[in-house]
């Protein structure tokens, strides 16, 4: 498998649906588990490693590595709010003030206020008494279309869907079956050759990110290329494949049935019609794409690795390309990006950055 997206985790036909809500109370988890532990309040979170941001009716809420949720009202002062978890958060989506906030372990939260107070929904840490394939994986992604309706999707194929504002997450699956194995026979020379050595398509790909188009189709992207499209909200789904063979780590709606995938060395590919064809998109880099955002004039701006800023005007193709510093002189590695009223607010390893785009 390769290695997952965002850091620390965060690199067919028609499928069954698998009605297995998640219930809690039928997991053995250690009391003193980083999973079920409470969050530690501490001076220099907001300068921590953050890896998704999302914009609720009260402000921002970023959130990161132990657990650390981070809201600010400006953008500019950050305050950390407590939550029952110590695992890493990957991933946060917003529909006003109700918010959603997923990782490590398994881990949704939930917050009705903006992010003030947190309650768990979910939590599935590793356990060695369990034999399926998604044990202990972490979310990577969420989408929320209403506040009832929301989706999440993780590594080893993991993909949970709920309609009761998260209450209970019913088990989806992409479906797909193991590729044929590579008959890895040596030659007389004991060397095997180039055909021998190829990388097939995983079994159960790890699933980096989630979107869904103005018709209401659903768009999934993961790791070596790997795709999934979905006209039913989830309940079945075919197989797609970008004509770039590596990983893909975000998805962005750009209205109507256009969407754009960015990942690995800097490739980014666009879809007008809903996953049916996809065209490559120059981005003017080789650095791996992590994050991104849609502004409200309809710019696109992609952040990853080394500072790294990707800008598209409304109605544009191409890519102008910038790279981010501190006023230190460090460079950050970025990992999300929102929209503020007077610029950009991206997510790093090093906090927070406020920024504009020329």
């Amino acid at each position: 498998m390769a290695n997952w997206p965002k850091t620390s985790w965060r690199l067919v036909g028609a499928a069954a649906l698998l009605t297995v809500p998640f219930i809690a109370l039928s997991l053995d988890i250690a009391e003193d588990d980083p999973s079920v532990s409470d969050s530690e309040i501490l001076p220099k979170a907001a300068h921590s490693l953050l890896l998704d941001i999302a914009r609720t009716d009260a402000g921002f809420v970023a959130v990161g590595e132990r657990g650390h949720v981070l809201l600010s009202t400006d953008g500019k002062t950050w305050e950390q709010a407590a939550v029952p978890t110590r695992s890493t958060l990957t991933t946060v989506s917003a529909q006003g003030a109700s918010v959603w906030a997923a990782g490590h372990d398994g881990v949704i939260l939930y917050s009705a206020d903006a992010g003030k107070s947190w309650q768990r929904q979910r939590v599935q840490p590793w356990s060695p008494d369990s034999q399926e394939l998604t044990n202990g994986s972490p979310v990577l992604d969420t989408l929320f279309t209403s506040p009832t309706e929301g989706y999440a999707v993780g590594a080893y194929s993991l993909l949970l869907k709920t309609e009761d504002a998260g209450n209970t997450w019913t088990a989806l699956s992409v479906g797909g079956h193991a590729a044929a194995a590579v008959d890895m026979t040596a030659s007389d020379t004991g060397t095997f050759d180039d055909s021998a050595l190829e990388l097939g398509a995983e079994s159960d790909p790890h699933l980096n990110a989630i979107a869904r188009t103005e018709s209401g189709t659903l768009l999934v992207m993961g790791e070596r290329g790997a795709g999934f499209r979905s006209a039913d909200g989830g309940a079945s789904w075919s197989k797609l494949r970008l004509p770039y063979a590596g990983s893909m780590f975000g998805l962005l709606s750009l209205g109507g049935e256009r969407v754009l995938a960015f990942g690995l060395r800097g490739n980014v590919y666009q879809t007008d019609n809903a996953g049916g064809s996809w065209r490559k998109i120059e981005s003017g880099t080789d650095i791996s794409l992590i994050g991104g955002t849609v502004g409200t004039d309809g710019t696109v701006v992609l952040v990853g690795s080394n500072g790294t800023l990707l800008a598209r005007r409304a109605g544009e193709e191409a890519f102008t390309a910038r790279h981010v510093q501190f006023g230190t002189g460090q460079t950050p590695a970025l990992s999300a990006a929102v929209g503020t009223d007077s610029g950009y607010l991206l997510t790093s390893d090093l906090g927070t950055v406020n920024t504009t785009v020329q």
